[in-house]
Parts: structure tokens; C-alpha cells; sequence
């Protein structure tokens, strides 16, 4: 064996894995460059509110058992201020401010989500099933 021999061909092994390495390395970031533009595209950009406009805030806690068809959304708000910065300002009807992010808000539409109203289902009894 020709040890120049055997050492060019181990050298040349090593730049073919390090030119690997640095192709693997640019398709990654040309992979986090298209799936950052496709998620950013999917962001909805909020919508402009009102002081007095009515909303719903998304319920983000975590909850073990959470209840059978229970709404992630919580009572209506009432806009106090809508900022720039992609916040705004809400209070209840007991008076406390706080600030959220608008994307956790949505408009309240009264005739799609009525929390006072509870429909009840009759089933009517056909016979018996066999």
C-alpha cells in the first residue's frame, strides 16, 4: 500500500463530507426561510377596534380536565383602547383594565354565541332498536 495514496484518498474523503455538511447547512436555512414566510403569511392580522367594540378573549391555560364542549372563549369584553403596538386595552363588567395581545381576541357576535341561552334536545323514542 502506498501510504500517499491511501492519504490523498482519506483527504479527499474529508472535503466531500465537509462540502456535505456545508450543503446540509444551506438547505436548512433555506428550509427555516420558507416555512418563517409560509407561518408569517397564516398570521391574521387584527382587525381595528373600537372603544365600547364587545370581544372575546381566547383561553390559553393549560386545563387537565376541561369540560365537555366547554368554549375556549371567554364572556364578552369591552374595548377600552386599541393600540399600535398589536395590543389592546379591556375591561370587564366589574371595571378592571388589563392588556392582551389582539391576536388572542376575536369580535363578539351576539346571535352566533348567546352564553345566557342553553338549547335543550329532545330525542323522540322510535321503537326498539334490535
Amino acid at each position: 500500500m502506498d501510504l500517499t495514496k491511501v492519504g490523498a484518498t482519506r483527504l479527499l474523503q474529508i472535503n466531500e463530507l465537509d462540502e456535505m455538511r456545508l450543503d446540509g447547512y444551506e438547505s436548512s436555512i433555506s428550509y427555516k426561510e420558507r416555512t418563517k414566510r409560509w407561518h408569517d403569511k397564516r398570521i391574521k392580522t387584527p382587525t381595528k377596534y373600537e372603544k365600547g367594540d364587545k370581544v372575546l378573549l381566547f383561553n390559553s391555560r393549560l386545563r387537565l380536565f376541561p369540560g365537555k364542549l366547554k368554549s375556549r372563549w371567554y364572556e364578552p369584553f369591552l374595548v377600552s383602547k386599541d393600540m399600535k403596538n398589536d395590543a389592546i386595552e379591556l375591561y370587564d363588567e366589574d371595571g378592571n383594565e388589563f392588556i392582551v395581545n389582539k391576536q388572542r381576541v376575536k369580535p363578539y357576535q351576539k346571535d352566533i354565541l348567546d352564553a345566557d341561552k342553553d338549547d335543550d334536545i329532545t330525542l323522540e323514542d322510535k321503537g326498539e332498536v334490535t
